[in-house]
């Protein structure tokens, strides 16, 4: 569904890929994922050949890599997944809270992601529902969906979980929707911010000296003294001291709202097609904000082995899921509680999610941009009539 008509991520990666797996050894997920990109809808995944059944016209449609790290792909997969949590939410207000790692903590990340990003999965969610179920601010059990980024504007590494949170709960007795008792002075959330940074901050040092002792973590090359016991305890102690930064964002006024939101944010990679400006002679220009300068637009040009490198530090885990769900809105609460929640607002969905599920691409694409993927591109008034699949690594017919 990509309009982009510059050059790609999978131009750069087709042009300067080869020569910089040859100076660097990566992981197999990292050469899978580049691979994927390359190909994706390209001959070598195959595909089928259409026939107009009016002029003769022949076009090749060919298959997508489906991989989540890809720019090209997702935004059909996006829509479904969209219309699902269209069924999930309330008629209340809704937060958006974050939390972010320090910087000191990026180096261990790269080498560690699986286990560090679980642990900020772990600490954040653990947060917010303990806050959430504590008679000082609310009393009842919350909802989270939290969405994990792992990169900044500039494609560096910056791990970050986005949360949004309703505005309410349910009552320990299942039986009543809770408002917040108080707000915060800044109205940003229900819960002062200090009081999530300093629990999130506390929950995560507490898994991470777990996982420090259960082994389960490498220290290389410039963290590697953090192997020793009273480094690794002093590192913990500077981490303890250090202020550690979570905000909430202005609360959104309802589930039309968080929709529009998801949609930005759920599906995202480190970086998408038309931020890239240009690529030539061995170098990538490509634009971003920098937040540090009141968000101004900017253009950052990189070498493409520079670029290839920040790119790849986004790669998540094989099957490490970027997206969890907690609270009300965990799997085991839909059927029950987020129902429970529901039928006690007097709200009732209206969505078409099933029947978005079971509609063809071609169908969704037309119901959400107007593009009839059937109609023939040539004479205008035939449809195209799948004739031949194409297999895998075979051209298509002249």
């Amino acid at each position: 569904m990509s309009r982009c008509k510059g050059p790609k991520v999978a131009d750069i990666f087709s042009t300067y890929g080869p020569a910089y797996q040859e100076e660097h050894t990566l992981p197999v997920e990292h050469l899978q994922v580049m691979d994927a990109i390359v190909n994706c809808r390209t001959e070598a995944l195959g595909g089928h050949l259409d026939e107009c059944d009016k002029c003769g016209y022949q076009h090749p449609f060919y298959n997508s890599c489906r991989n989540r790290h890809c720019p090209t792909c997702g935004a059909l997969a996006k829509e479904r997944w969209l219309a699902a949590r269209s069924q999930e939410l309330l008629p209340v207000s809704y937060f958006h809270v974050v939390f972010t790692l320090p910087d000191d903590l990026n180096p261990i990340a790269l080498v560690n992601s699986r286990v560090i990003y679980k642990i900020l999965f772990q600490a954040a969610s653990e947060t917010l529902l303990t806050l959430g179920r504590d008679p000082k601010h609310l009393g009842g059990e919350i909802g989270v969906l939290a969405v994990l980024h792992t990169w900044g504007q500039n494609l560096l590494d910056h791990p970050h979980l986005h949360c949004i949170v309703p505005g309410g709960g349910l009552s320990p007795d299942g039986q009543t929707w809770l408002l917040p008792k108080k707000m915060s002075k800044d109205k940003d959330f229900f819960i002062h911010v200090n009081i999530i940074s300093d629990l999130f901050k506390k929950k995560f040092l507490a898994y991470f000296k777990e996982a420090y002792r259960a082994g389960q973590l490498e220290f290389i090359d410039k963290t590697a003294h953090l192997a020793g016991k009273k480094a690794f305890q002093a590192f913990l102690d500077r981490l303890y001291n250090k202020k550690w930064v979570s905000y909430c964002k202005p609360p959104f006024g309802g589930p039309e709202e968080v929709l529009r939101y998801l949609a930005r944010y759920t599906h995202r990679v480190a970086i998408s097609n038309d931020r890239i400006v240009r690529a030539a002679n061995g170098r990538v220009t490509f634009t971003w904000r920098d937040y540090k300068d009141s968000g101004k637009k900017k253009e950052m040009t990189l070498s493409a082995f520079e670029f290839i490198r920040r790119f790849l530090l986004h790669v998540l885990p094989k099957n490490f899921y970027k997206i969890r769900y907690y609270g009300i809105w965990s799997s085991r609460n839909r059927k029950g509680k987020l129902r429970k929640c529901q039928e006690i607002l007097g709200y009732s969905p209206e969505s078409d999610s099933e029947e978005i599920a079971s509609m063809s691409w071609e169908d969704l694409l037309f119901d959400l941009t107007g593009i009839d993927a059937r109609l023939c591109p040539k004479c205008k008034k035939g449809r195209l009539v799948t004739i031949e699949i194409i297999p895998k690594a075979r051209a298509a017919p002249a």
